[in-house]
């Protein structure tokens, strides 16, 4: 039966008790990690956020009727201690901070029992997710969790520490927006007093921030909740954190000075690690020739080499076919995995093929210097010779090749390479790589709408140097956007925006907005821009996905408290859920069931 805590008071957690507290009576309470009964002697490992702690139960203390409370406890009951803090007698566990120390009991009282957990409450067990998940609130008592949970609370104050010193306000912005359907899609939310209209959950604060830019507040940041209803992976969640941010009267470099040093700031108090500034700085163009991605992982090398030049002439028909429709051949050097087995070459045909290659060919550089090769019959000597210089081929290379539309040939060399990096264990988890990518292109085609869209979104300045080629030529204008990378993802992105009106109705104009759509979508905006608007610029971070790096783990879930799952569900609370119908009714919405085919 729970006893009362009522005359107890917590002095202590459990790692808090240290050798000066030797001969001290403490109040500690927690969750039992583990009961060994030794009959006159009862030990308990005491657990709490902070860790563990050793609690001794000696009936010359407690008596027979502690002995016999202190005898039924089981894992994960909830128990106040009171007693005397000594040395350990026995052992001395390295492995725990209060491991030289133990408390003497001279008062238990059981707060809470509990049933058996349905897994261990210990760090790292190889428990299935869906289980985990389900009891997440049993899952978020293990340490790694714990830790990483209090990882991400430490790296948030030291933002807010760091902004403020910088001169930066904290301000909300509104979480029932009108919806901007550009880009991803919106969580709509139905409106009681205005039937049949929606607000939208942000996907960011993007239009709010330039407008207290234009408000006069100069440097804005929050930590704040954005929303997108798209289909998920192991970094992404329908609702996430973004670490927010807008500065006026800045360009580029303003914004990356004051984002080095925020995340030398947060790296060094949070974990520990320096981050040597300024950090390297890449352009798109260079980022995808080199990586095959615009987040390219620098911690290796096996960079992309265009062989397009030395093999348009050479007799291999998916070479020279994909270069005359347009596209290049490109490919990457496996140092020293020349004696690959063919099983696994195959497997990596397999994975090229999975993001749409049609195949990939391989050229071996044997220890003698000769070739082993797919494709070798197609080619002199004297071309060979050419294309294995071109890759700085050494005997016991593994030479792979893609020949396609360039923009496939990058995406399939730009995932191989991080597969062969990841087979390889070249993904060091304690290496902290950063990059800045920049020089974006303003606009990418879009198969799907057949049209140009922005890359960013339509507020994006263009460079300068290309705002002649918005009329003639807009696919080639780069934009002042910037992202920042690290061990290939991307952690943050931003821009400069723009902030004259001609440019602003060009952007519109080419992305296929009218000048009424244009008004109707962000009116409040343009209005807004109307009456005095400051040359601006922002960016924002991935919170969940920066967290997850600094914690080394694989996946966003892993630092969130309550994540959803693959649907979008969460398989804990039941959401989301069928709702009242009277609920239902006061928002004017019916919900029709479709009708199956036949």
């Amino acid at each position: 039966m729970a006893e009362s805590m009522r005359g107890m008071k917590r002095s202590h957690r459990c790692t808090e008790v240290t050798r000066a507290d030797i001969g001290q009576t403490v109040t500690v309470m927690g969750w039992v990690q583990k009961r060994r009964n030794l009959g006159n002697l009862i030990f308990i490992d005491l657990r709490d956020r902070s860790g563990l702690l050793q609690i001794v139960f000696d009936s010359a203390d407690v008596g027979d009727a502690g002995m016999e409370k202190a005898a039924s406890l089981r894992s994960e009951y909830v128990i106040a201690v009171s007693g005397i803090v000594e040395k350990r007698g026995g052992a001395v566990n390295e492995n725990l901070a209060t491991g030289e120390l133990e408390i003497q009991a001279k008062e238990l009282r059981i707060l809470s029992e509990a049933q058996t957990p349905p897994f261990p409450i210990e760090e790292n067990i190889q428990t299935r997710d869906e289980l985990r998940l389900k009891y997440r609130y049993l899952d978020l008592r293990r340490p790694n969790l714990q830790r990483n949970l209090m990882l991400r609370s430490h790296v948030a104050t030291e933002v807010r520490k760091f902004m403020a010193q910088e001169g930066f306000l904290e301000i909300e912005t509104p979480v029932l927006v009108k919806s901007t359907p550009e880009g991803a899609r919106d969580y709509l939310v139905p409106s009681r007093i205005h039937p049949g209209s929606f607000y939208a959950l942000p996907q960011s604060p993007q239009l709010f921030k330039q407008l207290l830019m234009c408000s006069g507040y100069d440097r804005y940041f929050q930590i704040a909740k954005c929303f997108r209803d798209e289909d998920l992976r192991a970094d992404r969640q329908p609702e996430f954190t973004q670490i927010d941010m807008e500065l006026s009267f800045v360009d580029i470099d303003d914004v990356i000075d004051v984002n080095e040093r925020l995340l030398a700031h947060i790296f060094k108090e949070a974990i520990g690690v320096e981050v040597p500034l300024p950090i390297p700085r890449m352009t798109w163009q260079e980022a995808m020739d080199r990586y095959g991605s615009d987040k390219p992982d620098t911690r290796f090398g096996m960079e992309l080499h265009d062989v397009s030049e030395i093999v348009k002439d050479c007799g291999f028909g998916v070479f020279t076919g994909a270069l005359a429709a347009g596209g290049s051949v490109r490919g990457i050097n496996a140092k020293g995995q020349g004696g690959m087995p063919r099983k696994k070459i195959d497997a990596l045909v397999e994975f090229a093929k999975g993001y749409g290659a049609k195949g990939l060919a391989y050229l071996c550089v044997n220890p003698d210097g000769s070739y082993k090769s797919s494709f070798a019959k197609f080619l002199t000597e004297e071309e060979l010779h050419a294309l294995v210089e071109a890759m700085e081929g050494e005997p016991g290379d593994l030479l792979l090749f893609a020949a396609d539309r360039t923009k496939l040939v990058w995406e399939v060399l730009g995932a191989l390479r991080l597969e062969i990096a990841k087979n390889l264990g070249l993904l060091k988890k304690d290496e902290y790589k950063f990059l800045w990518i920049t020089e974006f292109p303003l606009f990418e085609w879009s198969d799907e709408q057949n049209r140009l869209v922005a890359m960013h979104h339509p507020f994006t300045m263009p460079m300068e140097e290309d705002l002649d080629r918005l009329d003639t030529d807009p696919a080639s204008v780069r934009a002042k956007a910037y992202d920042i990378t690290l061990n290939g993802n991307e952690i943050g992105g931003g821009s400069v925006r723009i902030f004259q009106d001609d440019i602003q109705e060009k952007m519109f104009e080419i992305l296929g907005f009218t000048k009424e759509e244009a008004q109707e979508r962000f009116g409040f905006l343009l209005d807004a821009f109307k009456y005095g608007v400051p040359p601006h610029a922002g960016l924002a971070y991935g919170l969940d996905r920066l967290i997850m790096l600094m914690a080394q783990e694989d996946s966003i879930r892993e630092v969130i408290a309550f994540p959803k799952v693959k649907d979008a569900s969460c398989l804990m609370s039941g959401a989301p859920d069928v709702v009242d119908e009277k609920q239902l009714e006061e928002l004017s919405i019916a919900v029709r069931a479709e009708q199956e085919e036949a």
